[in-house]
């Protein structure tokens, strides 16, 4: 009985005096927990650094980054090359002689010759004709109307089917009636043909005077 109450102090003492010991190593920096600690201070401050150095290289790249979009943006670049860029002078004002090039590149395209525009018009056949000589007299019993005339064919081409209207006139000078008639025939180029006594139509018996004039041709 005695023996186990000495064991079992010691033993509660041993083990107090094992926590007292280990409570004081740890106040005075002995043992496996204070060695760690100056290991722990280093990291946290390697790690805050770290952080540090991250914020102000993301600060400094969105500085640029806003500077960069503000340069891309300004009208200043263009208005300096348009600047630069000065209209080519033409050589009257500088003075200088006149290049053919330009000159045949600034001179706008000629019109079609006026030979090329006439050949597209072309000229009626009976402005080629014409009556040179005339005459008149009445037949059968005075009502008839025969005409003789010599027409001329100026053209360089064949004529035919020419057309001729003829004005019928009293004493006194006064329209009275008018009768058309289409020839037929044919008409040389270059050329002249006398048609006699052909019958225009019938007049009235006061008609005095006859004038013959062209109207129509049709080209061979």
């Amino acid at each position: 009985m005695t023996m186990n109450t000495g064991l079992h102090r010691i033993e509660v003492t041993g083990l107090g005096g094992l926590a007292k010991l280990t409570g004081l190593a740890k106040l005075t920096g002995i043992g496996g927990g204070s060695l760690g600690r100056p290991e722990q201070k280093a990291a946290r401050t390697s790690r805050s650094g770290f952080v540090w150095l991250t914020a102000a290289l993301m600060i400094g790249f969105g500085a640029w980054t806003y500077l960069s979009e503000d340069a891309s943006n300004s009208p200043e670049p263009l208005q300096l090359a348009a600047a630069a860029a000065p209209e080519p002078a033409s050589p009257s004002a500088t003075g200088a002689k006149p290049d053919p090039a330009f000159n045949a590149a600034a001179t706008p395209p000629e019109a079609p010759p006026a030979a090329e525009a006439a050949a597209a018009a072309e000229i009626p056949p009976v402005d080629g004709l014409k009556i040179s000589s005339q005459t008149w007299r009445r037949g059968g019993l005075g009502s008839k109307a025969l005409v003789t005339f010599t027409l001329r064919n100026s053209n360089d081409y064949a004529v035919k089917d020419i057309e001729i209207a003829c004005a019928f006139n009293r004493r006194d000078g006064s329209h009275l009636t008018e009768r058309k008639r289409v020839i037929r025939d044919t008409v040389d180029m270059k050329s002249r043909k006398t048609f006699a006594r052909m019958h225009v139509g019938f007049v009235n018996v006061n008609a005095n005077k006859a004038k013959c004039s062209l109207v129509t041709a049709s080209r061979l």
